[in-house]
């Protein structure tokens, strides 16, 4: 029974790290004061997109406190803004100009034990060399309609011989 528990417990933490994010906090703020634990809190992060370098995607979300989110089993809401903007040279590659990759995720992050996550996709509207970035939340029986939209126009980059 405890070699179980045990292997169940190793199964979950091995969830969570699977499930883990490479983006960057930028900030956060406390929205709710919890007596035990930490606060609820926005928190402000940043992450490039990996198949397109010049491309940053700046994300903020709820984040749960508390005693449950202290110890990882808090479920965050699905409240959440995206903003993305050219930051350097941006060069589409063939297979995401050619539409192959549209949906694709690139930032995933699990917002609850085992059931939740927060992605963001990407899709490339050719005839106006702009990508589209979209946050949502789902879950494995039920989603959320919560989301969040952000642009970037492709522009030529000063100084990087365009």
């Amino acid at each position: 029974m405890r070699t179980t528990l045990l292997l169940t417990g190793l199964a979950g933490l091995g969830i969570l790290a699977i499930g883990s994010a490479s983006a960057e906090v930028i900030g956060q703020v406390s929205t709710k004061f919890k007596w035990m634990g930490p606060n609820d809190k926005i928190v402000v992060e940043v992450f490039q997109d990996p198949d397109i370098p010049g491309v940053a995607c700046y994300l903020s979300r709820a984040k749960t406190g508390g005693i449950s989110g202290a110890v990882g089993v808090a479920e965050d809401t699905s409240d959440a803004s995206l903003a993305c903007r050219q930051v350097g040279p941006v060069t589409i590659p063939e297979h995401i100009a050619k539409g192959k990759e549209d949906g694709e995720d690139v930032f995933k992050k699990r917002t609850s034990l085992l059931t939740k996550t927060m992605q963001v996709v990407r899709f490339y509207d050719a005839p106006r060399n702009t990508l589209v970035y979209l946050n949502y939340s789902d879950r494995i029986i039920e989603g959320s309609p919560k989301n969040a939209i952000s642009v970037v126009v492709v522009r030529p980059w000063a100084g990087a011989g365009n």
